[in-house]
């Protein structure tokens, strides 16, 4: 069905529900958003690094749910439930096509949701504003849905991601590549921002040969023993490309009669794959070039038998560090005295090379010790750090600017490839006019011309100098288990390294710019560039929000100090970049005083930051309410802090805060959709509420005429509309997990949608009740759902209530079978229940007859259908459940198994959780099983097993 919908809202009547507001296929779009966490290659976060993005497909799911009509809206159209519900599952197949990221250049598909889109926004949809946008997530998804995109941001490192990713590729869609010779590779024509991709891909290279001729030397290669073909050593070496060094900082060991310069060392482990095992072993030996002193040599060995134990490994914890030549323990205080008086120093501790395609591990050698030994170069970026930040560790060790983060060598690589992107602009603009592109003006301009075209790519390659930053750093670490470079930015800190490593640019591996750039132009190539993004630098307290639909991912508290860390990029991005942003880059350092986080070293301690970043969240969203259109919900996303994701979940204070500022300043609540992007194999943890790493919120602002109401009238109209609303969330195949929190929306928009609740004694209802009453009358619905099951059920879910698994006496089973009008004999024939020898328990789901065959069984039960579909699912796949879904059809009513496949989770998960995953992943694969189910042929049991029908 694809019925055209008639445009536009009529003056004075009711708004159309969304689809945001009624019903998700949630489950395909957590699945499709924890995937995304594993996808690379050509991702646009690969253009680079920003802290917390949010998945694109939920970003693209929200976006399109928050601008289509629910069916609902559309009586005229949907006359019946069964119609809506049809049209419903329409829409939510759409959706499920649209989170899949191989679909992400699937032209008719997106032509498909842009007309679902027009159609139900009167052909003139709404532009849309992300004011905290962050590492561009929703501006980009609005794009490629065909809408006017607007980005800002206060911090301009993201103005910059987000004019990389809305506004710079549209200007030149479907133009060729100007490096001479680039627009001859390909046959036809160069769709979307291909032949920008092709140019940032080859400028890059042309960037890093530049480089490999000026400072080439200062990284050589190595000579590695080359082995016979029986393995044993020949006496000859070969040339190996060497792509990192390890460095030990050292401190003097404080026993007088040691004096050694001690190596401070997390792990001596290089390698842990299996036949490849590497480890550094310290020596302590004579120190030849000073008589009378000793020093620490270090050796590679492969042994794993003589490896380092837990006991053993490394020399500096936590707790402090321990000298290798006298085994003094010291404490990190006096480390952090020494750093403080520039006291700590590197020592090449190994070689990382690599020769056909092996990792190989070397001990130092005084060729790679000198060439490492550079001056500081002039011209690197000045900026002090702060002195004290969150996530920040290591001022407290006298690394107090932003050049102490990197090692000389570092520093001249970083400038030299600073340096050239500026004369990459000049070889690209006179390159671009070659091609016969107008000079016109320049890209801040707004030109688009040979100028704009060169201040394009150089925006590219500015940035991919600034990416390779996170690993040319020496603050970078080793990671023993995949032999490669950790990133400084594993999470959002600086934390301090004591064992480090120096890549090389040239290795081609990550770190090398030609790298980082060919990653760069592979996420170019995907972006949509229909129409060009607005992109600005702006406090979103303050902004216009006129004409424009808000769809935000907003900072939360203190979990990260987006603009202290963003620092570290910024000071690289400003000296490549600031002749082509000028205002961009105006100041020495990011912008802080206006940054909407808790910052409790910046706000006078926790109590202040806290007040901070409520009065100013609240005030960003009171000031948006003044300029919001009642025709559709604004969305936005609501992150946890990883403490309340621990120990309250949707329960917290915070949640609470939150939800209370947003009803105070004039936003009624409509839905709450839990969203997951992480997994962890733990099947507690998949069916954990904790795993909602943040909820989207759809708001609409209130009526200014909203009546009031008492508790009384709140509690009648949450019963009714809990009601109306379960069955409807359902439809979108959501996990028992996240019912919970989803059902929160439907019930606050309830609550928010009068002026005030007033409880009996007239003082005004809070949130937090709020919230805790709708829990109360969930529990209550289901409940009351509970009384119309068939008895065999109802048995069933008083036995697991009172008894769990456990096995019990016959008696207990008969007391509570006799009032039901059943015999126990008769439940236990059914197929649910054992009996026996006076004893009685009820099946596990797990340990029910995988031969189990529906069309014999002449007792069915809700429980047992529900049992037997989850078991199936979880051990033989969605096939199974589907074949079993369709014998069992006509039998029992199947939206009723699924409502009691939440029940089940709901009582099981916190008395077992193994059981309580295999229905919350039934739940969650609902709509797909449900689906396969109309396409599978009936195969009775009998015949699977023995090639027969009886």
């Amino acid at each position: 069905m694809n019925t055209a919908v008639q445009p536009g809202t009529p003056s004075g009547s009711v708004p159309r529900r969304k689809l945001i507001e009624v019903s998700l296929p949630l489950e395909d779009i957590n699945a499709e958003s924890a995937r995304e966490k594993s996808i690379r290659h050509g991702h646009p976060s690969t253009l680079h690094l920003w802290w917390a993005r949010r998945p694109l497909a939920a970003a693209r799911a929200v976006l399109f749910a928050q601008l289509v009509d629910d069916p609902s809206s559309h009586p005229e159209l949907f006359r019946t439930e069964e119609e809506q519900k049809a049209e419903r599952e329409r829409l939510h197949a759409i959706i499920r096509r649209l989170v899949v990221w191989e679909n992400i250049n699937d032209e008719g598909l997106y032509r498909e949701a842009r007309e679902e889109i027009r159609k139900s926004t009167g052909g003139n949809p709404p532009a849309i504003l992300d004011p905290f946008a962050g590492g561009g997530t929703i501006p980009l998804e609005a794009q490629r849905l065909g809408l006017k995109a607007h980005a800002s941001d206060l911090n301009p490192v993201p103005v910059l991601i987000n004019k990389a990713l809305i506004e710079i590729p549209p200007k030149f869609a479907g133009q060729p590549p100007v490096f001479p010779g680039a627009a001859e590779s390909r046959l036809g024509p160069w769709p979307r921002a291909t032949g920008l991709a092709e140019d940032v891909r080859r400028y890059g290279a042309w960037m890093r040969d530049r480089a490999r001729e000026r400072i080439g030397p200062l990284y050589p290669q190595a000579q590695v023993p080359v082995p016979g073909a029986d393995g044993e050593p020949t006496g000859k070496t070969a040339e190996a490309t060497v792509i990192a060094w390890i460095w030990a900082r050292t401190v003097t060991c404080p026993n007088p009669a040691c004096g050694i310069r001690m190596p401070l060392v997390r792990s001596w482990w290089l390698g842990k794959k299996k036949g490849k095992e590497a480890y550094v072993v310290p020596t302590v030996v004579d120190d030849a070039a000073a008589p009378g002193r000793r020093r620490v040599e270090f050796s590679i060995r492969h042994d794993p038998k003589q490896a380092p134990t837990k006991t053993n490994d490394g020399t500096v914890s936590r707790n402090g560090a321990i000298c290798v030549a006298c085994g003094t323990t010291v404490e990190l205080a006096y480390v952090r005295g020494e750093g403080k008086a520039s006291r700590i120093s590197p020592q090449l501790m190994a070689v990382v090379a690599e020769r056909q395609r092996r990792r190989i591990y070397l001990p130092p050698t005084s060729e790679h010790v000198q060439a490492a030994d550079v001056p500081f170069p002039a011209s690197s970026p000045r900026g002090a750090l702060p002195d004290a930040a969150l996530g920040f560790r290591v001022q407290g060790y006298g690394l107090t600017e932003w050049t102490d983060l990197f090692t000389h060598r570092q520093l001249t690589a970083l400038t030299t490839f600073s340096d050239l992107v500026t004369e990459a602009r000049e070889q690209i603009l006179a390159d671009a006019i070659a091609s016969d592109l107008p000079r016109e003006k320049r890209l801040a301009d707004g030109g688009v011309g040979a100028e704009a075209y060169a201040d394009a790519v150089a925006t590219y390659l500015g940035m991919a100098l600034s990416r390779t930053t996170d690993l040319n750093n020496s603050i970078a670490t080793w990671s023993s288990s995949r032999d490669q470079t950790r990133n400084l930015f594993a999470r959002q800190a600086i934390p301090m390294a004591w064992d480090f490593v120096e890549v090389s640019p040239f290795a081609r591996a990550a770190g090398d710019l030609s790298i980082a750039t060919e990653t760069q132009a592979d996420a170019l190539e995907n972006m949509s560039g229909q129409i060009v993004g607005d992109v600005h630098q702006a406090d979103a307290a303050s902004r216009d929000f006129s004409g424009l639909l808000i769809a935000t991912d907003p900072p939360y508290y203190d979990n990260i100090g987006y603009a202290d860390l963003s620092d570290f990029f910024y000071v690289w991005l400003r000296r490549a970049l600031r002749t082509i942003h000028p205002d961009l880059f105006a100041t020495m350092l990011v912008p802080k005083a206006e940054e909407l986080i808790a910052n409790p070293f910046r706000q006078g301690g926790p109590k202040n930051a806290e007040k901070f970043f409520e009065e100013g969240f609240e005030h960003v969203f009171a000031h948006a309410r003044q300029a919001a259109s009642s025709d559709y919900p604004i969305s936005v996303i609501y992150a946890f802090k990883q403490v309340e994701l621990e120990k309250d979940g949707v329960a917290s204070t915070g949640w609470s805060t939150f939800l209370e500022g947003m009803v105070r300043n004039g936003w009624t609540i409509t839905a709450t959709w839990p969203i997951r992007s992480e997994r962890t194999g733990r099947m507690r943890d998949v069916g954990s509420n904790a795993l909602a790493s943040s909820i989207v919120l759809a708001l609409r602002p209130r009526q200014e005429a909203a009546p009031a109401t008492d508790r009384t009238g709140f509690l009648a109209a949450l019963h009714t509309e809990l009601d109306e609303s379960l069955p409807l969330i359902r439809e979108g195949a959501i996990a028992p997990a996240d019912l919970r929190q989803t059902i929160l929306g439907p019930g606050m928009a309830v609550f928010s949608r009068f002026s005030r609740v007033l409880e009996d004694d007239g003082s005004p209802m809070s949130v937090k009740t709020a919230l805790a009453l709708i829990n109360q009358t969930f529990d209550s619905l289901q409940n009351e759902h509970d009384a119309e099951l068939d008895a065999d059920t109802r048995f069933c879910l008083d036995w697991f209530r009172s008894y769990g698994w456990d096995t019990r006496p016959y008696g207990d089973a008969e007391s509570l079978a006799v009032p039901l009008g059943l015999s126990v004999d008769g439940i236990a024939r059914g197929g649910t229940l054992t009996s026996g020898a006076g004893k009685v328990a009820l099946i596990k789901p797990q340990d029910l007859d995988p031969r189990w065959d529906p069309a014999h069984d002449d007792r069915l039960s809700l429980w047992e259908v529900t049992c037997h579909l989850a078991r199936a699912y979880a051990t033989e796949g969605r096939e199974e459940a589907a074949r079993l879904m369709a014998e069992v059809k006509g039998r029992v009513e199947l939206d009723e198994v699924n409502r009691l496949a939440t029940r089940l989770y709901e009582l099981m998960e916190s008395q077992d959780s193994t059981t309580a995953g295999l229905f919350n992943g039934l739940g969650g694969a609902w709509a797909d099983v449900s689906a396969t189910s109309t396409t599978v042929r009936p195969v009775a049991v009998s015949e699977m097993l023995f090639g027969e029908e009886i």
